[in-house]
């Protein structure tokens, strides 16, 4: 069993985005597939109550609010044995005991980050707060960014892309601004189970993504010829 963590304190980020649509994913390929939200506003939860039941099955717990009925919170928290990977959406804040327990049992994390000075300052502050904490905890975790809502040809993206690839942090994957993950989300679906044509390129970057998890191999290129956005 994996765990696999979504983490900035940056709100608005896409932790969400990236947390259903990658365990959309691994539903889809047949993989045994929990999704945790821990976020109080219920994002993810509210994605699965809408997901279809022609859908793959992904086991859903709402971490984000409070045990009731003398549950334990560990009881709570259960996944079914057969689950093969759990995805966790966190919220943008956490408490420093709650965070390092999530870091002890994490096999990966994946740091999303918009193209913006606001996110990009932001979420480097936080990267080097993570990384202290990950030494000081003496835990060696793989860390990947994915720069979300990408269009490559803007400045900002630009110049996030070149500050990110000065980090010993590796870049995982640039999934695009498109109202295709809109579309997903208000469906309760992953972008992969849309079955559109035109999201070839979208789904090479989740491929890629997923293999990084899997494997901890880098993509070898991303590629920048692809529009920045899609009408549907």
């Amino acid at each position: 069993m994996k765990r696999l963590l979504i983490l900035n304190c940056k709100g608005g980020c896409g932790k969400t985005t990236i947390a259903t649509n990658l365990a959309g994913y691994y539903a889809a390929s047949g993989t045994s597939t929990a999704l945790l939200d821990y976020d109080p506003q219920g994002s993810s939860q509210r994605w699965l109550e809408l997901r279809p039941e022609d859908c793959s099955v992904i086991h859903g717990v709402f971490a984000g609010k409070p045990s009731k009925g003398g549950v334990t919170r560990a009881f709570a928290l259960r996944v079914p044995e057969e689950t093969r990977r759990i995805v966790i959406d966190t919220p943008a804040s956490m408490k420093r005991l709650e965070l390092m327990g999530m870091l002890r049992a994490a096999s990966a994390i994946i740091v999303p980050v918009l193209p913006s000075a606001i996110d990009q300052h932001v979420t480097l502050d936080f990267l080097n707060e993570l990384t202290t904490l990950c030494r000081q905890m003496a835990i060696n975790i793989p860390v990947g960014i994915v720069v979300n809502r990408a269009r490559s040809h803007t400045r900002a993206f630009k110049q996030l892309k070149e500050t990110l690839e000065g980090l010993d942090i590796p870049l995982v994957a640039f999934l695009r601004d498109t109202q295709y993950y809109v579309h997903a989300a208000e469906l309760g679906c992953a972008i992969v189970e849309l079955k559109e044509r035109s999201l070839k390129k979208d789904l090479r970057q989740w491929e890629a993504l997923v293999d990084w998890l899997e494997t901890g191999k880098l993509p070898p290129h991303i590629p920048h010829n692809q529009p920045d956005c899609v009408a549907i």
